[in-house]
């Protein structure tokens, strides 16, 4: 299918590495210009290196902390023109609640929620003198069904969704698209890292520990294992393209079923 991604200026943030990566990777060979970004200029230019060979669309790369709005001014200075917007920037930390001091509730918020108004407020302008643009907010099943281990997370996750959809209001009757896509637990690098370690200390495979996982932790998977970060960029690549015009204000689940609902 060709999702007439030809020369669209695309931005992801925070996407050297895990589903970012992924997102950019596929918007590249979907033939859309990508900005590549991430905190360190080594970091970029390792990833910027390896889309370019894997694929035939051009490829930026962007040495920015985009949770900040000076960083984040300068990025949209130096691309004007961004026609697509991915705000695939977060953290996340599991802590029990009583050990939340308020300056994690605000990094937590600045970082995973205002990197991404900010990106949308700098980049709504071009995108309406166009009428078209598509932003999508890369959000998760804890927005929906919030972890107890880190609810500070979860917190950040839905707030993405009113933003995302209250967004898509505003510019309702317009070309331009704004969505929230959830994931559920998927095999970034961190996660796969994390499950590495906890494998490699109890003596157990990988394997083992994800079918642990998902029968102690995240009992109503339905597909029963980590999703890819590829199959995550998928579904976002298609909401980015000209095809998905009749898709907005929507909450998009890749989540493999964790969330139980038909809705």
């Amino acid at each position: 299918m060709d999702l007439q991604l030809d020369d669209k200026l695309a931005l992801v943030s925070g996407s050297t590495a895990g589903i970012g990566y992924a997102i950019a990777r596929t918007l590249a060979q979907e033939g859309a210009a990508v900005i590549v970004n991430g905190r360190t200029q080594s970091a970029v230019d390792d990833a910027v290196q390896r889309i370019r060979a894997e694929t035939r669309g051009t490829v930026h790369g962007l040495a920015a902390d985009l949770s900040d709005a000076n960083a984040a001014e300068l990025a949209v200075r130096q691309f004007p023109g961004i026609e697509i917007l991915v705000n695939n920037l977060g953290i996340f930390e599991p802590k029990p609640f009583e050990e939340i001091p308020d300056e994690d509730w605000r990094r937590f918020f600045d970082v995973n929620v205002l990197s991404g108004v900010r990106l949308a407020r700098l980049v709504l302008p071009a995108m309406k003198r166009a009428n078209w643009g598509r932003i999508v907010f890369i959000s998760s099943e804890s927005a929906v069904q919030i972890p107890s281990e880190m609810i500070h997370y979860g917190m950040t996750k839905t707030a993405q969704l009113a933003v995302s959809r209250g967004l898509a209001e505003s510019v309702a009757g317009t070309g331009i698209t704004v969505n929230s896509v959830l994931p559920g637990p998927t095999r970034s690098r961190g996660v796969g890292d994390f499950v590495e370690d906890l494998a490699r200390s109890g003596g157990k495979s990988f394997e083992q520990v994800e079918a642990e996982f998902f029968e102690q932790v995240r009992p109503t998977s339905l597909i029963k294992r980590f999703a890819s970060p590829q199959e995550v960029a998928s579904l976002v690549a298609y909401v980015a393209s000209p095809l998905a015009s009749a898709t907005t204000g929507a909450a998009l689940r890749v989540d493999g079923g964790v969330v139980k609902s038909a809705f």
